[in-house]
């Protein structure tokens, strides 16, 4: 979606169609009514440029971008993010070798105590949406 061709309200729009696909309606409906007219503003620049902007890009399948963002917010350490985005992951066709293979791999390439902080993180998310793990 070339920015140059829609709107902000369209992308924005677009964003949330997304948003919603990968994380789930309840996730994003619980998620933005506890958003805070502080926080507001970041959750909409979220939704527009990260979601509408990046993830509508039909260059990657949405499945790589899910194991793009695991293997990233394993290097970042951002545990929150990484358990939304197991599901995410899971919801966009991800299998559990999958995540699992891309945490050993993390592993290597950004630290053995970040991708097992992440095993943890994943292995909890699994179970709670009913995962053989």
């Amino acid at each position: 979606m070339s920015s140059k061709e829609v709107t902000h309200g369209e992308t924005f729009d677009a964003g949330m169609r997304v948003r919603r696909e990968v994380l789930g309606a309840d996730h994003v409906a619980r998620s933005l009514e506890q958003t805070s007219d502080f926080a507001r503003p970041i959750q909409e620049l979220v939704t527009e440029y990260c979601w509408g902007e990046v993830w509508t890009d039909e260059v990657l399948p949405k499945k790589t971008r899910s194991l793009i963002n695991l293997a990233m917010l394993t290097a970042l350490n951002r545990g929150h993010e990484l358990s939304v985005h197991v599901r995410g992951a899971i919801n966009n066709g991800v299998t559990v070798d999958e995540i699992q293979g891309v945490l050993m791999q993390a592993a290597i390439y950004v630290g053995v105590p970040a991708a097992l902080e992440s095993f943890r993180i994943a292995e909890k998310t699994l179970r709670d949406l009913g995962c053989d793990v």
